[in-house]
């Protein structure tokens, strides 16, 4: 007989019961479990989680403060003494915790001191971690030393989501629940960035860059693991894109197009753009073991490039799909002198046009195309929810540009003399953070800055520059880009610098599909979460499905304030599990709509 809480009993149960049977869910705070009640009856185990999660959000600064006070220190005092609750106990010794080395615990115990005396609270650390199976030693330290820098008001609000993941793997340890299908997506995302680019591997670093040995390693990887999930079909295109085809019961069905890329930025994050072709294949995987078909098919598309790094071709993979490939672009050649074309015949890929052109899509064929992506941003987060709905993408311009001025002696050349191209930039850089900010919801950046050749005692006399500007509207992003070009030309001709500026990329937003997003709500909904709404500032593969077919997308909350392009960006097993079943909830939908 389970010795497991069920939602059937919780749902019926007293307060005072249901107090009991939520016992050190959140650490010697029965309250939260007091105040969850009232939000009966839950539908989901997520439901009676953002229960107790909206709980906590409502309470006073004071009662906040006092729940992260009620924690106990890693590897404290507490724990030496064995004072620490059941819970705390298994969680540290899972951690590897009650086994540190002298050196360690002594480590751990200077960490601990400084961070209680600079925030004044304890340091928090779901030490199960992300996939709920451990975090090891050197992780926590790397991370209590890393937190010890942030700002108070975000260590407090830090501490908070680190005591709601803790909640939320004790209540699934209540419940018997075990995020299967997260837990694929999460190793098959661990997994896949072991394919990493030198010089990058040696430092444990993920980068993967379009057709490099380490982009190829990783489509690999994917084909092998779409074949394993029961695809009927799977290929790899003419321009890298791994597709996978799950027929419905009538293999002539139209199909839904769903997928995201695999390609990183440098020292990327691991789930950016991987969990959009990974959990639609958890449920293609799932419905082929159940031995079940649709009354449409599955096309799952892992595109090869999306991030412009290795080659000024932005959403290549996607692109090629609505006949948006560039033939310009096979000419272009990487940092290494490497053409693209070169590049792609070494991959064993044809590098014709006529056989990229041959990739585009008929939409009579499709029902549309939907992606799952993680948010790269802070507000589910924040808002402490997992699933949120996007409603538009916005629309973006890309430059690369170079000022030039004159290189001279930085010890002779008198102040009102010098022609510096660096200090042009700049000011340019300054102007983009004013006149975004001035927009309130646009968005402005420099994210390169180079003096070829530079020196120490050199005035620069070139300078390389990017610029990004996104907004969510084309015309409010061709206002931005109008400001800034002509602040540009002007501070050039007030210095007597001259300056070339090449549009690399131009996106137009991309707002979702009303039936498709109204969709992808009914599957949140079902899921027992409160909805959310909210643009995408990112660019998404959906950008350039949306010139051919209906598109809406479901963004996933990111771990770590929702940090992206960036090692620490992450996500939680339990998170990509809703995901999942969102996705199969969608799935579903459609499939009994369209019988």
């Amino acid at each position: 007989m389970s010795t497991h809480a069920d939602l059937d009993t919780l749902n019926v149960a007293s307060q005072a019961d249901f107090i009991a049977a939520l016992q050190g869910v959140y650490e010697h705070s029965p309250w939260v479990a007091e105040r969850a009640w009232s939000a009966r009856p839950f539908a989901t185990l997520a439901a009676l989680k953002q229960a107790m999660v909206q709980a906590v959000r409502q309470a006073s600064r004071d009662e906040q403060l006092a729940l992260i006070r009620a924690h106990p220190e890693l590897a404290g005092k507490a724990a030496v003494s064995g004072e620490l609750t059941a819970e705390s106990t298994d969680e540290q010794s899972r951690a590897g915790l009650a086994h540190c080395t002298p050196e360690e615990f002594a480590r751990i115990n200077t960490l601990n001191a400084a961070y209680t005396a600079r925030f004044g609270w304890p340091f928090i650390l779901a030490v199960r971690g992300p996939r709920g199976t451990g975090l090891n030693r050197s992780q926590i330290v790397a991370i209590l030393e890393r937190r010890l820098d942030n700002p108070a008001e975000f260590e407090f609000a830090e501490a908070l989501r680190q005591i709601h993941r803790i909640a939320e793997l004790r209540l699934n340890d209540k419940f018997g629940f075990m995020p299967e299908q997260g837990n694929r997506v999460w190793d098959w995302c661990e997994q896949l960035a072991t394919h990493s680019e030198p010089p990058w591997i040696e430092r444990g670093e993920l980068t993967a860059t379009y057709l490099t040995d380490a982009h190829r390693a990783a489509a690999a990887e994917i084909t092998a693991t779409m074949r394993d999930c029961g695809f009927d079909r799977v290929e790899v295109d003419a321009v890298g894109n791994v597709v996978g085809i799950y027929h419905g019961r009538d293999p002539a069905a139209l199909r839904l197009l769903t997928g995201s890329h695999y390609d990183t930025v440098r020292n990327a994050g691991k789930y950016d753009g991987r969990i959009g072709h990974f959990v639609p294949m958890a449920c293609v995987r799932a419905l082929h073991r159940a031995g079940r078909r649709l009354s449409f098919g599955l096309e799952v598309v892992a595109f090869a490039e999306e991030e412009g790094q290795r080659y000024k071709a932005t959403f290549l993979g996607s692109g090629a799909l609505v006949g948006g490939f560039d033939p310009a672009w096979l000419d272009q050649r990487d940092r290494d002198g490497i053409a693209m074309r070169e590049a792609m015949k070494h991959a064993g890929l044809p590098a014709s046009l006529p056989a990229i052109a041959a990739l585009e899509r008929d939409p009579a064929r499709y029902l549309g195309f939907v992606e799952v992506h993680i948010e790269q941003g802070p507000v589910l987060s924040s808002l402490d929810l997992p699933l949120g709905i996007v409603t538009s993408i916005n629309a973006s311009v890309r430059y690369q540009g170079e000022i030039v001025g004159m290189a001279s002696h930085a010890g002779t050349t008198p102040m009102n003399t010098r022609r510096d191209a660096a200090c042009a930039a700049a000011e340019l850089a300054l102007f983009v953070e004013r006149r975004a900010a001035a927009d309130g919801d646009s968005v402005g950046t420099v994210g390169m800055l180079e003096v070829p050749g530079g020196s120490i005692n050199v005035v620069p006399g070139r300078c390389r520059f990017s610029l990004d500007l996104r907004a969510p509207s084309d015309d409010q992003r061709d206002r931005l880009r109008d400001d800034v070009l002509a602040e540009l030309a002007a501070l050039c001709a007030r210095r007597g610098l001259r300056h070339t500026v090449e549009e690399t990329m131009r996106e137009s937003a991309a707002p979702s599909d009303p039936a498709w997003q109204r969709r992808w709500e009914q599957a949140v909904t079902a899921l027992g979460l409160p909805l959310h709404r909210l643009p995408s500032g990112a660019g998404h593969d959906a950008m350039k499905l949306h010139t051919a077919l209906p598109q809406a997308m479901l963004f996933v909350r990111g771990e770590n304030a929702g940090i992206s392009h960036n090692p620490l960006e992450s996500s939680t097993a339990d998170d990509l599990d809703l995901a999942c079943a969102a996705f199969t909830r969608l799935l579903d939908l459609l499939d009994s709509t369209a019988s």
